[in-house]
């Protein structure tokens, strides 16, 4: 990704463009094809652009100029009818195509990670929280299930951003072929692997890259949730999974038994960063008729930030996820924290299902809830102990209630549907 976002590259996609549309001015009859073999000679000296760049304040004719002087009398040809973002927005495309050419493989491998732990531990039994407290049982490949879907999701919208930024535009100074044609767009694109953009002014209209960078940071934001949980579990007073610990690493200076979630940290600040990088996408959408610069400064920063910053965190979730430590005993220590109380809706259908009122079964279920809450006591043993309980179900029937493999039974199906093992 570091290569990408180089500035070797930007500046060889720039020289691509060129050459491309060169080969469509020949094709069309507007070059000489004999001069063809020479313009693909063409080079660029990274030394020679600041030194002309420091003169022209201007990274397009500091290029070209650097280009003229790699070749002969065909360096006429080199930017024939063109404008600056007819070369820079066009080979920025096909940088950002690139880059996520290469998030896409980042994806599908932490995807295949994610799967591989959700099918191990599709039975593996925990508690379910809301608001951060005990609700009902899950298993913990159902969670790891849902984040394979999501990913999924994103991987999808990775699919549909690519989709927007793989267009190029060779339109002329505001957008109308006023020096070229329509024609050569068409042909130096195709050449490019892109699709030339419908309609342009002197720039790719700016909700493509907004698109592009805003799915990114929904990409990050996913990550950051995933990692949020991970940091949630190492908590010391609940301690269901971990993430990996090398041997000789140390978590604090001063504590030597601290065992920190520090790369899942890593993962939520970063997601930050490429969150308010897509603010900035969208702020560069408006611009003054049919262009201004004040998109291009902050571009120079977002786009690739953004790219390396996913990239990066992609590669470190990828890796807590493969060495994630899992406590299945310690799930189970914390399900039965509660003495029972997860079973209270259960136990409140069944009195409806006996003919209480929903409000009926809720005061008396709950009654015995609070009891064993606030004493810390057996959940079953109140209400086998309680007389109004007790004219509507018998202790068998209690006992038989109080099956954590209720909880799961559907698990199977919703992995079934998901095409998971």
């Amino acid at each position: 990704m570091k290569k990408v976002w180089a500035d070797e590259t930007k500046f060889d996609k720039w020289l691509q463009v060129e050459i491309a549309v060169c080969e469509a001015w020949a094709e069309l009859g507007t070059i000489p094809r004999e001069e063809i073999p020479k313009i693909r000679k063409a080079r660029f000296d990274l030394g020679r652009f600041d030194e002309i760049l420091k003169k022209t304040h201007h990274d397009m004719t500091a290029f070209l100029g650097s280009v003229a002087e790699s070749l002969g009398e065909e360096s006429r040809f080199i930017h024939l009818g063109l404008t600056s973002n007819d070369i820079m927005d066009t080979g920025l495309n096909l940088q950002l195509v690139e880059a996520s050419d290469i998030l896409a493989r980042a994806i599908a491998e932490l995807i295949d990670v994610l799967k591989e732990k959700a099918v191990v531990h599709k039975k593996t039994i925990m508690i379910g929280r809301t608001h951060g407290v005990h609700a009902e049982p899950i298993t913990f490949g159902l969670k790891l299930a849902l984040w394979v879907e999501e990913m999924k999701r994103n991987e999808h919208r990775l699919v549909e951003a690519r989709k927007a930024i793989s267009v190029g535009k060779i339109s002329g100074a505001v957008g109308t072929y006023a020096t070229l044609s329509p024609e050569v767009e068409k042909i130096a694109c195709a050449k490019l692997g892109l699709e030339p953009a419908p309609v342009s002014t002197q720039i790719i209209q700016r909700d493509r890259h907004a698109q592009f960078v805003t799915t990114l940071a929904i990409i990050a934001s996913s990550l950051e949730k995933f990692a949020l949980e991970i940091r949630g579990l190492q908590r010391t007073e609940i301690l269901e999974a971990e993430e990996p610990f090398e041997p000789g690493q140390t978590g604090s200076s001063s504590m030597p038994h601290k065992r920190n979630p520090e790369l899942c940290e890593r993962v939520c600040g970063l997601a930050r960063l490429v969150r308010g990088h897509a603010l900035t996408s969208m702020e560069n959408i408006a611009l003054w008729h049919e262009r201004d610069i004040s998109h291009s400064s902050t571009e120079r920063i977002i786009l690739p930030d953004s790219c390396l910053v996913l990239d990066y965190v992609l590669y470190i979730f990828t890796y807590i996820m493969r060495g994630l430590q899992v406590y299945p005993e310690r799930m189970r220590e914390n399900l039965e924290l509660t003495k029972g109380l997860v079973f209270s809706q259960r136990v409140m259908l069944a009195l409806i299902e006996k003919g209480l009122s929903r409000e009926e079964a809720y005061r008396m279920v709950q009654r015995n809830a609070m009891k064993a809450w606030k004493e810390r006591a057996s959940f079953l043993d109140f209400l086998i102990g309680d007389p109004e309980v007790g004219k509507h179900l018998s202790k068998a029937e209690l006992e038989g209630i109080f099956d954590y493999e209720y909880f799961i039974r559907h698990v199977d199906a919703i992995f079934a549907r998901l095409g998971l093992g």
